[in-house]
């Protein structure tokens, strides 16, 4: 059976079914995600680190993992991270679940709709870095408004991250870039952490390719690689020693 849907329609612009799955990778989408879905509940706060059979040391979160190499290859990492993937599109989630099993990854959690659901249900300052690589840039002006990174989502990506953790983004369409930095940059909760433009032209070592990234690179498109970092929060006045 396909996973429970369980976000408004209005969220979601872009398909959630490609081609029909091969079987196998049919019984992981039955069998597999059922136990390592994550239920945004309709109200209330969620624990993300409560997800995670094994305690974990940090939540990093990803949004739009496509088909999950970098997901999957964060997790191998850093086994003592709790990855959280959110990806609408059903034939990912089950290359993703593929990689999962292979590797008998035990890190790994999935949301298979809109990151926008989990990312509201979850606690002030509790991740530790956050994922947007190669989003849908919606190109066309009348669709921008279909962008994952706008004031609303920020101010969100604001609240959870803890102080100091970071926000990867990728594009490879500069006129998406642009629209990402003028919104990170105006924002008072992210710094760009670029000193020169090697930061954002070459990939950190620590920030596995994809397959889009490859494919944007055969088609001769340039990947840009923005890291933000959020600002150390302003204690309370009332919170300040005497």
């Amino acid at each position: 059976m396909p996973p429970r849907r369980t976000t408004s329609p209005r969220l979601l612009y872009g398909r959630r079914r490609g081609r029909k799955l091969r079987p196998g990778r049919q019984r992981l989408i039955e069998q597999l995600l059922p136990r390592l879905e994550v239920t945004v509940p309709a109200s209330g706060r969620l624990d993300p680190r409560a997800l995670f059979d094994d305690p974990v040391a940090d939540v990093w979160i990803e949004v739009g993992f496509g088909a999950g190499e970098h997901l999957a290859a964060q997790a191998r990492a850093h086994p003592e991270v709790g990855l959280i993937g959110c990806e609408p599109y059903i034939n990912g989630v089950a290359a993703l679940l593929a990689t999962v099993a292979a590797q008998r990854l035990g890190n790994v959690r999935v949301v298979p709709d809109d990151a926008r659901l989990l990312l509201a249900a979850l606690p002030d300052a509790s991740v530790g870095r956050l994922f947007a690589l190669f989003a849908d840039p919606w190109p066309k002006a009348r669709h921008h408004k279909r962008r994952f990174i706008n004031r609303q989502t920020l101010d969100v990506c604001a609240r959870i991250l803890r102080d100091g953790a970071e926000f990867r983004l990728a594009t490879d369409l500069a006129e998406h870039c642009r629209w990402i930095l003028d919104h990170l940059r105006r924002h008072d909760s992210f710094v760009w952490l670029a000193r020169s433009p090697r930061d954002w032209r070459e990939r950190p070592d620590d920030w596995p390719e994809t397959r889009y990234e490859e494919k944007a690179r055969r088609q001769g498109r340039r990947p840009v690689f923005l890291r933000f970092r959020r600002v150390v929060r302003e204690r309370l006045e009332e919170d300040a020693p005497p």
